[in-house]
């Protein structure tokens, strides 16, 4: 079985267009004619489409503001790049050897976007209702209980009892970086356990990366 079968059986979804599910899995680094970049676009707006549609079916009795503030937990990178750990996209992406060496396949913005390109990929093939049921299969497996009590969360919390308990450590969170003019700013926080880098993410404050990053590390660490 080759690399893009299993993805497919992860997906339980057999492109008939190999190269198009080639083109959805190259990242820009990797120095091909082609890359995911605009499977990636129309991904994202299927995915917008696809969440908002489940939510207000799901949540009947709740206003605009709650179903967006739930759809805002769901529909962004940290939120897809869950998605893409739920199959383990990140062993299938073609990356350069720099972007490899960099842990590409762990960093959270290159897991979402290739999650993108491909239910972009597999809108094209297959059209509405079977991406609709490809992401709300994730969805629901990701999520167990999707309401916004549990999406907003304190992950960090979270992320301490369970390294605690299985590791008798808690982790610590260093900042990368930071980019971007002073009213714009952004943050890569990673977390460190064991003297390893379990997770990285982004966010516009250092407390939307720390919790970007201990969702993601919760979900390698406790699928």
């Amino acid at each position: 079985m080759n690399e893009l079968q299993e993805l497919e059986k992860r997906l339980d979804f057999i492109f008939q267009d190999k190269q198009l599910a080639t083109v959805a899995l190259t990242h820009k680094s990797y120095k091909k004619p082609y890359n995911n970049e605009r499977l990636e676009f129309l991904g994202d707006a299927v995915l917008d489409l696809i969440v908002g549609e489940f939510l207000f079916h799901k949540f009947p009795n709740s206003d605009e503001g709650i179903l967006s503030k739930i759809r805002a937990s769901l529909v962004n990178e940290g939120g897809f790049a869950l998605l893409a750990l739920q199959i383990d996209l990140g062993q299938y992406i073609y990356l350069s050897p720099a972007e490899e060496n960099n842990n590409g396949r762990e960093k959270p913005s290159l897991l979402s976007n290739a999650f993108e390109a491909v239910i972009g990929a597999i809108y094209l093939e297959a059209g509405l209702a079977v991406s609709r049921e490809i992401v709300i299969k994730l969805l629901n497996e990701t999520h167990p209980q999707i309401d916004l009590q549990s999406l907003s969360k304190d992950y960090k919390t979270a992320l301490q009892e369970l390294t605690q308990a299985t590791h008798g450590v808690t982790p610590t969170y260093k900042l990368l970086r930071s980019f971007g003019p002073d009213h714009q700013k952004e943050f890569e926080i990673a977390i460190i356990l064991d003297d390893k880098s379990i997770a990285t993410a982004m966010g516009k404050s250092k407390k939307e990366a720390q919790q970007k990053a201990a969702q993601i590390a919760l979900e390698k660490l406790n699928p």
